[in-house]
């Protein structure tokens, strides 16, 4: 088990594969044991619009998160390059034998 939690990769794979034999198999057994009505059938596809629209709208904030962080993180590593940049080159105003050590710290 710990195998599976050290690669996600591989747990994701052995997930889809689960889940896909789960409902396979969830739809052959339902199928034959109460087959659903013409009536019901309509019903049952409302409901799986709306749970389908739902799974949408939270993959699609899950992304507009995960970009979003994505460009903070940028713009934060840009912004401490510059201020790195501008130390040094502020340790070269420093006169004396302390530019040496400022610049190599």
């Amino acid at each position: 088990m710990t195998y599976l939690t050290r690669h996600p990769a591989i747990l994701f794979l052995a997930m889809i594969v689960l889940m896909a034999l789960a409902a396979g198999i969830g739809f052959l057994v339902l199928r034959r044991i109460r087959p659903m009505a013409d009536d019901s059938r309509d019903d049952f596809n409302i409901v799986q619009g709306a749970t389908l629209t739902l799974l949408a709208l939270l993959i699609g904030f899950t992304l507009s998160m995960a970009v979003g962080r994505y460009d903070q993180r940028k713009n934060l590593e840009e912004e401490e390059a510059n201020a790195i940049g501008t130390e040094f080159l502020r340790a070269e105003l420093v006169e004396g034998p302390e530019t040496a050590q400022i610049r190599h710290c």
